[in-house]
């Protein structure tokens, strides 16, 4: 039965301070052309992409009290339910540096500490998410307060709950949650390196490293590869896609819309050639444009036609 409710979860929201620069100068004076500020986090960008794509999104997390107003504003525009808890201070302010190579520099500020209280709060919110609802994104960094066991165990919580958890983190928080069988995760290659400790050049040494992640029983395991695609191994089978080459804008969300597009695909039961096909086409349309969000269902379809696919041994 398809479904439309979705809970993205961004305990560690930021506000994105975003620069176009011809190139940056390091150690000296760097002139920026354009910026925006806007409401981020791996698990906003997420729960955007899933608004424009037809999806019912409850939003849930910790903010800074202190500079909520654009968090607020985005959620009210893309019709998401704000069940985030607020904590006292400021949400982090994320500097993303886009050259005209395409190359992005990302300077990231730790993120406003959580107390006890606020823990308690989210834990309360979550679980009453999960009378209602079946898929949850778990997606970003953890703030202060919040420890990689602690996220493992509600992953963990989740999972026993037989809810559907797409897990997209990186470093400590990764290599804990990894072990609270998440129903789907999304390394990227660089991800991948620092989980099994040495540089995966190649799609095969990727598979490879894959290979091991799958042993935990992770049913869902996608390896996002940049321009070089995105493979994906399900029930011991692999399969690849691979986008056609696009102009590069930024590539900032990229991840996080491909994340979009495999929660929607499963929420829609597609095949699974069409889902594959699907995420990657909306991620490569991503990178195409300053921002998250779907800019036209148009060229997505056209783009989704272009995904080269096969099956891998």
């Amino acid at each position: 039965m398809t479904t439309k409710k979705v809970v993205t979860i961004t305990l560690n929201p930021a506000l994105d301070l975003t620069g176009s620069l011809d190139s940056l100068n390091v150690g000296t004076v760097s002139l920026v052309k354009q910026g925006s500020l806007h409401a981020a986090g791996k698990g906003v960008n997420v729960a955007r992409v899933l608004s424009d794509l037809g999806a019912e999104v409850t939003v849930t997390g910790f903010l800074g009290r202190d500079n909520q107003e654009l968090f607020c504003q985005l959620f009210e525009q893309i019709g998401a339910k704000d069940e985030f808890v607020r904590v006292n201070g400021g949400t982090r302010i994320n500097v993303k540096l886009v050259e005209k190579s395409g190359e992005v520099s990302d300077i990231n500020f730790p993120g406003v500490p959580v107390d006890q209280v606020a823990i308690e709060q989210f834990e309360e919110n979550l679980f009453r998410l999960a009378e209602t609802h079946d898929y949850f994104v778990m997606a970003g960094s953890l703030p202060k307060g919040v420890s990689p066991e602690l996220c493992a165990s509600w992953i963990q919580r989740l999972h026993e709950k037989g809810k559907k958890v797409l897990f997209d983190s990186s470093r400590d928080a990764l290599v804990a949650g990894l072990d609270a069988n998440p129903w789907l995760i999304k390394p990227n290659d660089e991800e991948l390196s620092d989980f099994v400790g040495k540089e995966l050049t190649t799609p095969e040494a990727c598979q490879e490293a894959a290979m091991q992640l799958a042993d935990k029983g992770i049913e869902n395991i996608v390896v996002s590869m940049g321009s070089d695609g995105v493979m994906w191994l399900n029930q011991g089978k692999w399969l690849r896609s691979q986008p056609p080459k696009m102009q590069v804008v930024s590539t900032v969300g990229a991840g996080d819309t491909l994340v979009a597009g495999l929660c929607w695909g499963h929420m829609q039961e597609m095949d699974k050639p069409q889902l594959l096909s699907f995420a990657t086409a909306l991620s490569a349309l991503a990178v195409s444009q300053v921002g998250v969000g779907v800019p036209s269902f148009d060229e997505l379809e056209t783009l989704q036609k272009e995904i080269l696919f096969k099956e891998l041994n």
